[in-house]
């Protein structure tokens, strides 16, 4: 367990833990106005470690996608607080981890990717959203755009799989496939598609997307 024991870090954590918005602000400004800690403290302490314990929650099955969710939004309510004073503090802000996420081409399911979306800002991601239907030129220009360092590609779809594989060809074919490290998910995706069609990592449900983007980036 991860748990800060300074008071005003444990109300924040906690308050992410139990999925308490309106508590997760309040603990956030509590924490700001303690001005004992730097504003990525607060984040990397107790908002992250919170994030990482319900993603843990979920995975022993103590909790489930509408836990997941509260807590990724208390998360997002807390950074929202945070962001003005991360901005200020500029270290945090030119090492925040990019990732450009969305639902491939010919496929529309959004939740699962929305999902990832959310645990992945909860780890202190900036995260570009496609949305859905996403085609291969689409990834290539954002990945031009916004320098990520990550691509999460979903697809619920099996009929919706090779777009995965013609955006990995599109990624080569623009010079940009090394830049960035790709991960994959969705029902019908498994690990050996991922090998297949050169990708760097596949995960099975968002929790462990989050986790394995966390890894591939060194945070």
């Amino acid at each position: 367990r991860m748990e800060p024991s300074e008071p005003e870090l444990q109300a924040a954590y906690k308050a992410v833990v139990e999925g308490d918005q309106k508590a997760t602000e309040e603990a956030t400004r509590a924490c700001i106005a303690a001005a004992r800690y730097q504003p990525d403290e607060i984040l990397t302490r107790a908002l992250v470690p919170a994030m990482t314990e319900v993603g843990r929650l979920f995975e022993i099955c103590e909790y489930f996608v509408p836990e997941l969710l509260v807590s990724a939004r208390a998360m997002k309510a807390a950074l929202a607080v945070l962001q003005p004073l991360l901005a200020q503090q500029g270290s945090f802000q030119e090492s925040q981890r990019k990732v450009v996420i969305g639902t491939v081409k010919g496929d529309i399911h959004d939740i699962g990717k929305n999902l990832v979306a959310s645990m992945l800002e909860g780890y202190g991601f900036k995260v570009i959203d496609l949305g859905v239907d996403v085609s291969p030129d689409k990834f290539v220009a954002a990945v031009k755009e916004h320098m990520p360092q990550l691509i999460c590609m979903s697809a619920l779809l099996t009929t919706t799989m090779p777009s995965m594989k013609e955006t990995m060809k599109a990624l080569e074919d623009a010079g940009v496939r090394g830049s960035v490290k790709v991960l994959i998910g969705g029902a019908p995706v498994t690990a050996e598609y991922a090998k297949q069609i050169g990708a760097d990592g596949y995960s099975p449900d968002a929790s462990a997307a989050a986790r394995l983007a966390k890894a591939k980036v060194g945070i």
